[in-house]
């Protein structure tokens, strides 16, 4: 019988990590041997660690482009959160601060935020601007990401 794997982004060292899913223990990381968080919780990059994660990643990566002061990025911080652990290890969640990043803002022509866009293998696969009720962000992602699987 063949296990099923998830993956784990290192926060630390940004290396990926195949775990299997019915794995008890704590793992650590193959590469820097810290403890790998397995909730599925965003993660906050900068611009290097972002575009690291998302052309190497083993599976989709949502990223959160936000600002500290933006009141609807703030409203969409917990249905981030609550989506991205509900699907851990078979998608990366990421948060870049468009205020510390404007360089990676512009180049993936993010105009507005909060924006929310899904990368597949390095490409962009879909694309949301501003904030969904929690029902529609999640149909709007699970579409998206069955998409990037295809």
């Amino acid at each position: 019988m063949k296990e099923s794997m998830r993956y784990f982004r290192c926060p630390s060292c940004g290396a990926f990590n195949r775990i299997p899913e019915e794995e008890t223990r704590t793992p650590v990381c193959g590469g820097c041997k810290k403890p790998l968080d397995r909730s599925g919780a965003p993660q906050e990059v900068d611009e290097r660690a972002f575009a690291k994660a998302i052309e190497t990643s083993p599976v989709p990566v949502l990223v959160d482009f936000w600002a500290p002061w933006c009141g609807p990025c703030r409203m969409a911080a917990p249905i981030i959160d609550k989506l991205a652990r509900a699907m851990p290890g078979s998608l990366l969640v990421l948060k870049l601060n468009t205020d510390e990043a404007p360089t990676t803002a512009t180049r993936h022509q993010v105009s507005g935020i909060p924006s929310f866009v899904l990368f597949s293998k390095g490409r962009e696969i879909s694309r949301q601007v501003g904030v969904l009720p929690p029902a529609e962000m999640q149909r709007w992602l699970i579409d998206a990401a069955s998409r990037a699987q295809a």
